[in-house]
């Protein structure tokens, strides 16, 4: 009797039994629905993070550091699971509250917000935070800003300086993180955030500071020609996905000026944790398969998604690299190879 080619590949049920979380992701990879997607994230990851030939972009987006997760994308990058960061402005500066020494409060979405604001309580659905610490991690940016050199900057320069200044003032944030690891960040909405409060602070105190997205964005395409292969972390889509999946694109059209046709360096390997849905055309919710057809991911180079919110997705797949891979070296400090070209 001809085998049947749909029937190959048999579903594990789970069994509770005591393991660790990486054995746990393994057995969800057997089973369905999002419990194997994110199993086969995990995978992907294992992959890409063996492979010493790729550079690797994480994409984060959403409202990551106020939810507490902060700290775990730091660690990647202390530990060289992270190659480039392509960050929401939020991200990398909310973080810096907590990494002051202010907290973040575990709240309510069903609250009294004109009450919230009466006693200068910033929400961020089931989290607060005080609006006057807020402003206070505000005016640390203001204050870097204003110790900059007047001039044009692309944002993986300021921020790769402003790590130097959080360094020397033993505030450890994910930019902070990045310094000392040689990661570049860049940040291409930069302004919608704390930072952009903090240059409009600083500009009308006569501080011209200016930062260049077009140069931003031809450092971020250097460092993918400059590497052998990319691979990507998404988590969350918006600016951060859509930027690095540019990144592909932009090689193309480069390579065709030269006279190349047909030429395409997708990235080899993606995956990405995102609660958007593809249905409705926006680019958080478009696939991995759909970016195909663009030149941004590889046809036949591994890739996963998950739909689960990231709170739920990033400590799991963060505990289970860290009890199977120690870290990721030698470290490939690609901010030295902007800063050389720069002469800085």
């Amino acid at each position: 009797m001809e085998e049947n080619p749909y029937l190959k590949d048999k579903l594990t049920s789970m069994e509770v039994r005591r393991r660790n979380v990486s054995e746990l992701l393994r057995a969800m990879a057997e089973t369905a629905y999002q419990g194997r997607k994110l199993g086969e994230v995990y995978e992907v990851m294992l992959k890409m993070f063996e492979d010493p030939q790729v550079t690797i972009f994480m994409g984060l987006a959403g409202s990551m550091s106020t939810a507490g997760m902060w700290k775990i994308v730091k660690w990647m990058i202390d530990e060289g699971f992270i190659d480039v960061l392509v960050s929401t402005g939020a991200n990398i500066s909310e973080d810096i509250l907590e990494a002051m020494g202010f907290s973040y409060y575990k709240g309510s979405p069903n609250v009294d917000d004109e009450d919230l604001l009466k006693h200068m309580v910033d929400r961020f659905y089931d989290v607060y935070a005080s609006e006057l610490d807020y402003r206070k991690m505000e005016a640390l940016i203001a204050e870097f800003i204003k110790s900059l050199e007047d001039g044009t900057y692309s944002t993986a320069e300021f921020l790769h300086l402003f790590g130097g200044f959080l360094e020397g003032r033993g505030i450890d944030s994910m930019v902070t993180a990045a310094y000392r690891s040689g990661v570049p960040v860049f940040s291409p909405a930069l302004v919608d955030s704390g930072y952009g409060m903090a240059a409009l602070l600083a500009l009308r105190e006569g501080k011209r500071l200016i930062l260049d997205m077009v140069k931003d964005f031809n450092q971020l395409v250097k460092v993918a020609e400059y590497s052998h292969e990319t691979a990507v972390i998404y988590i969350g889509g918006g600016v951060p996905k859509d930027t690095i999946n540019l990144v592909a694109v932009a090689q193309t059209l480069l390579a065709e000026r030269r006279g190349t046709r047909s030429y395409y360096r997708p990235h080899k390997y993606s995956v990405q944790v995102t609660t958007d849905m593809p249905q409705w055309g926006g680019l958080s919710g478009a696939t991995l398969d759909e970016a195909v057809s663009w030149g941004k991911t590889s046809s036949r180079g591994p890739k996963a998604t998950v739909h689960v919110d990231a709170t739920i997705a990033l400590p799991l797949l963060a505990h289970a690299v860290a009890e199977e891979v120690s870290s990721r070296r030698p470290k490939k400090r690609l901010i030295n190879l902007l800063l050389s070209e720069l002469g800085k």
